[in-house]
């Protein structure tokens, strides 16, 4: 019904019960997550978690909310959460050509986290995560697109594994939680990092935000996902931070090419940082300045990206954000999805836009920027 496919610049697949148990080395499986069956829900069991981490709003997109909630069966995960084949036929459902997949948040995140203190486990933990991504997006690599997920123990490391998830099938960037170096700010040596990206010509891909105080996040002890810190409604706060540091470190400056793309952290809010960014830079001392070559605002217009769920705001105000930076995600299957109605809410959203403007945002900077061939780009 429509000329191109979407394409979604965060979508996420649901990590397979045995994932890790059966890619680990010999002498970790006895330590592997895996999955148990309770009687409230199936949970994954992670080493060091006082809690079962369940994943039940991480499958529920375009479910009727009375039947969703963070207790569900691994009966209920829609197939294409771990099956290639199934996830390509959701997507025709949907109208969709293409998704850049990341993690389900809350199992990795404790995975990462937690195995923080042993390195050898955590690096092994990461590389079976990359290994079956890449599995799963060799399926179909044009339409699934996958980002390598970084270790998070400094520098040499995080180079290292870049270099072999790159020569992986199907991967088309790196996937950072921290920062390249593992530290709480961006350090010099982390142009190394920055300049690998910019030789295999790969975004960076940040899902939300890097971890505040750049520590592994703990995972939350709220099973039932009550608590504030567990909401979703407010996902952009500390996106802005990162790209200040960004920004005012010179990492653009140095690397004027590398594009650092922000996901599921909705738009509507750059307009904004730009003119309050470009106001107080211009009323400083020069001084006072960030040492940077031009103002903050050029920055957002030529190397971030930020992708969202759904934001009207950012579509009627795409020209101020910047028209070629926004991409449409689906969330799928998390809980922000509108599978499998997605272009009906694009139409509600979209009347009044021009065809080549709509089709910059909901497939064609994605497909520049993750080199997607979909046949029109």
């Amino acid at each position: 019904m429509h000329e191109y496919g979407l394409i979604s610049g965060d979508g996420h697949i649901n990590e397979p019960p045995s994932l890790w148990k059966d890619r680990l080395p010999e002498k970790y499986k006895d330590r592997a997550p895996y999955m148990e069956h309770l009687e409230e829900g199936d949970a994954y069991i992670v080493e060091g978690s006082p809690v079962p981490i369940n994943f039940g709003n991480n499958i529920c997109g375009g479910r009727d909310p009375e039947i969703c909630g963070p207790w569900k069966r691994w009966e209920d995960v829609p197939p294409g959460g771990y099956d290639p084949a199934a996830r390509t036929k959701e997507q025709d459902v949907d109208g969709v050509f293409g998704e850049v997949l990341y993690p389900t948040p809350r199992p990795t995140a404790a995975v990462s986290a937690l195995s923080h203190a042993d390195p050898d486990f955590h690096r092994a933990l990461v590389q079976a995560y990359n290994d079956w991504l890449s599995e799963f997006c060799s399926y179909s690599p044009e339409r699934l697109i996958g980002v390598a997920n970084m270790p998070n123990l400094g520098l040499e490391t995080a180079l290292g594994e870049l270099e072999r998830t790159m020569k992986l099938p199907g991967m088309r960037g790196p996937y950072l939680t921290q920062w390249p170096s593992s530290g709480p700010s961006i350090l010099p040596d982390d142009d190394r990092f920055w300049a690998a990206t910019v030789e295999r010509d790969v975004p960076v891909s940040i899902h939300i935000s890097v971890s505040p105080g750049g520590r592994p996040q703990g995972v939350d002890t709220d099973p039932n996902r009550t608590g504030f810190a567990a909401r979703g409604e407010l996902r952009h706060t500390v996106t802005p931070l990162n790209c200040i540091e960004l920004i005012y470190t010179g990492t653009f400056d140095r690397f004027p090419e590398m594009d650092v793309v922000f996901a599921e952290c909705d738009s509507a809010w750059v307009a904004y940082v730009k003119e309050q960014l470009d106001n107080r830079f211009k009323r400083n001392f020069p001084g006072n300045r960030p040492q940077i070559k031009e103002v903050p605002s050029y920055y957002f217009d030529h190397n971030i990206y930020t992708t969202y769920i759904t934001d009207d705001y950012a579509v009627k105000n795409r020209h101020e954000i910047g028209l070629s930076q926004i991409m449409w995600s689906s969330d799928y299957p998390h809980i922000g999805a509108d599978y499998p109605n997605s272009w009906k809410n694009i139409e509600t959203s979209f009347k009044g836009v021009p065809e080549d403007e709509r089709y910059a945002i909901l497939a064609g900077n994605a497909a520049r920027v993750y080199k997607i061939d979909n046949g029109k780009s």
